[in-house]
């Protein structure tokens, strides 16, 4: 058993840390938000995710859990805050929050301590930990990247999480995971941790090579849904069913298109790879040009629904789905929501936003003229067109004849899949 001390208790700190708590740890979660606190010492999680609240309550009831405002003293400090973009053109990755993590920490280490940051971050950032961490506590011994670790150091590796909101604990214990040392001893103190509970493989490498292959996870994945995002764009000029062409073309052994939508969306695909390319500008321009075409798709979807209530009088808009995602309720840079908020900003549309996984609209829309939040029925019986923006469940189920002979701007397939 180890004492563990998680800085952040969000989508990634959380469950790692009920996770932590539930395989025989001691453990010490940590956020600035006091809500976010309560609700957890409450037993119940600030977001939906399955299994996660009884996860958190099993680890309150034994007394292996807490959750307070300041870090404690532990063997282990996870760090798990946001990162988010900076403002810009070509943002850059905002690192307060894991420099404030970081200080607040600071004078609680003691020789031998092993500090985790799995919060993605650019390259180099776990370097400049242990030298911030150095400037804080000149009496610490801390590790150098290519350098052997000092005797009775602080040890840090970076251990990025690769977890999809709706299955985050099964993905947390079964993913594959990279453990990124400063030095090969930290990185063999960080790859234990997770060996006690992640039935997947634990690759161990140096931290560089972790920060950037995450950020190549998620970069990947946002230029691959550029391609699917601008070829349905040309389809649409040419007249051409974009989801039949790409299951086509998928026919080929080695051609495995993904498929289009209203955007990319989420805190990673649509953030991560900035990261990447704010290491190498001069040397990224296909991730900064995925990034492009994928933030202005949700415009793209705004126009052409104008453009086809351009000849109604005050037409009412369905919006299905503002989730970034099908079945989640997480709206981080949400697409969908984006489409919305576009709409909502003409005034001369009625807009009716309906998404089961959310209880409320959201604050960007909330209180706005003529925005209303509503159930399926009321959606499909009062809208002049129906957007589908999210392929959540509850549409999937809907029998086809409720789309014949409506307008309907369809960004995610759903009809074909009917």
């Amino acid at each position: 058993m180890q004492r563990l001390c998680v800085m952040g208790l969000g989508y990634v700190g959380l469950p790692a840390a009920a996770m932590l708590a539930g395989r025989g740890h001691q453990v010490v979660g940590c956020d600035t938000d006091p809500r976010v606190v309560a609700a957890v010492q409450s037993g119940q999680a600030h977001f939906h995710e399955p299994d996660l609240d009884m996860l958190l309550a099993a680890a309150l009831t034994t007394g292996r859990l807490t959750a307070q405002a300041v870090p404690a003293p532990a063997e282990v400090f996870v760090i798990a805050v946001p990162t988010p973009l900076g403002p810009g053109c070509s943002p850059r990755a905002d690192l307060s929050c894991v420099e404030a993590a970081t200080d607040a920490i600071a004078p609680l280490l003691r020789p031998g301590n092993l500090v985790i940051l799995e919060s993605t971050c650019p390259v180099g950032t776990t370097e400049a930990l242990a030298a911030r961490l150095a400037a804080a506590r000149p009496d610490l011994a801390l590790p150098r990247r290519g350098q052997p670790a000092p005797p009775g150091c602080v040890h840090l590796a970076h251990c990025p999480e690769r977890v999809l909101p709706g299955s985050m604990l099964r993905e947390l214990v079964a993913n594959d995971r990279i453990i990124g040392g400063l030095t090969p001893a930290c990185a063999e103190l960080a790859r234990a941790v997770y060996a006690g509970f992640v039935t997947g493989r634990c690759w161990v490498t140096d931290s560089r090579t972790a920060e950037l292959a995450k950020l190549a996870e998620n970069a990947f994945r946002d230029v691959n849904i550029a391609f699917a995002n601008e070829l349905a764009s040309i389809c649409e000029a040419v007249e051409v069913d974009p989801w039949a062409a790409i299951t086509l073309a998928n026919r080929h052994p080695r051609v495995a298109i993904l498929q289009p939508g209203a955007g990319v969306g989420g805190h990673c695909i649509a953030v991560d790879p900035w990261f990447l390319a704010q290491a190498a500008p001069e040397r990224s321009a296909l991730i900064r040009t995925a990034r492009g075409v994928n933030e202005a798709k949700p415009g793209q979807v705004a126009a052409r629904i104008r453009a086809l209530a351009g000849g109604m009088d005050r037409p009412a808009i369905a919006c299905l789905g503002l989730t970034y995602k099908a079945d989640v309720e997480d709206l981080r840079a949400s697409p969908a929501l984006a489409v919305a908020e576009d709409l909502a900003r003409d005034g001369t549309l009625r807009l009716l936003c309906c998404d089961p996984m959310l209880p409320t609209l959201p604050p960007s829309l909330a209180g706005r003229p003529g925005v209303a939040l509503v159930g399926i029925e009321a959606a499909l019986v009062q809208a002049d067109i129906l957007a589908v923006l999210v392929p959540h469940a509850a549409f999937r189920a809907l029998p086809p004849q409720v789309f014949a002979d409506r307008v309907v701007v369809d960004t995610v397939g759903l009809l074909r899949q009917a």
